[in-house]
């Protein structure tokens, strides 16, 4: 199939959206390869040419893109995409454990799907670097929304849930999506009318864990030390 035979007129038009964003057209690409992923749940050859062709760029410049950013797949994804941090805190307090269990549960490795891609039910597991909850660790993520204070027997359960239809609400966030629906909120497109959807992400996200340290430093009363003006050195111009 040709990328005008798998793009339709309505991504055809978002993508224009997206371009009327930016100044330079090419600033586009990022949401766009989200774009592309809330089409086929992954980028594909068609889809880089489709970037190429709306951004007016070549292929060999939108795939030194979709190459770099883990976060576009260049194999099909499953229905949900499970993230679990292996970084340093989050393996200390299990997140290595986590992963291992997970990946003897679903019978994969790294970016592999349990399941047919895209079907109900298919999970594809990854390894993934700091998620920025270190307070929060071990933490996972199911299409980059956040499960907090994971066992590798809470995982067990919560995959075991995506597997069977279910969408457990997340720790904190908007309610879970499927992976092709979190992309298309990537790309910049979201469900305007949906009130359930808003007063979630409207809620508050912040945790006790969060604030311990601020909450700490003003009841003993202690402060930043006071920044002196240091001039800064002359630069030698030649």
């Amino acid at each position: 199939m040709t990328s005008t035979e798998i793009f339709d007129q309505d991504t055809v038009a978002k993508a224009q959206d997206l371009i009327g964003r930016y100044p330079q057209s090419r600033s586009a690409l990022l949401p766009m390869l989200h774009l592309v992923q809330s089409v086929q749940g992954f980028v594909s050859q068609e889809g880089i040419d489709f970037c190429a062709r709306q951004l007016d760029l070549s292929e060999a410049e939108v795939s030194a893109v979709a190459t770099f950013y883990t976060m576009y797949k260049r194999r099909p994804c499953g229905e949900h995409l499970v993230s679990v941090c292996t970084n340093t805190l989050c393996a200390a307090l299990g997140g290595e454990a986590i992963y291992r269990q997970l990946g003897e549960h679903l019978g994969v490795g790294h970016e592999e799907v349990a399941g047919e891609p895209g079907a109900p039910g298919s999970i594809m597991l990854e390894h993934a670097e700091c998620l920025a909850a270190c307070d929060l660790a071990p933490v996972l993520q199911v299409n980059y929304e956040y499960y907090d204070k994971q066992t590798p027997e809470s995982a067990t359960e919560l995959v075991e849930a995506l597997q069977r239809g279910e969408k457990p609400a997340p720790t904190r966030g908007a309610p879970l999506t499927d992976f092709k629906g979190a992309e298309l909120q990537l790309a910049g497109f979201f469900p305007e009318d949906d009130e359930a959807y808003w007063s979630d992400v409207d809620g508050p996200s912040q945790t006790a864990e969060t604030l311990r340290g601020a909450r700490l430093a003003a009841d003993r009363g202690w402060t930043a030390p006071v920044m002196e003006d240091v001039p800064l050195p002359e630069v030698e111009k030649k």
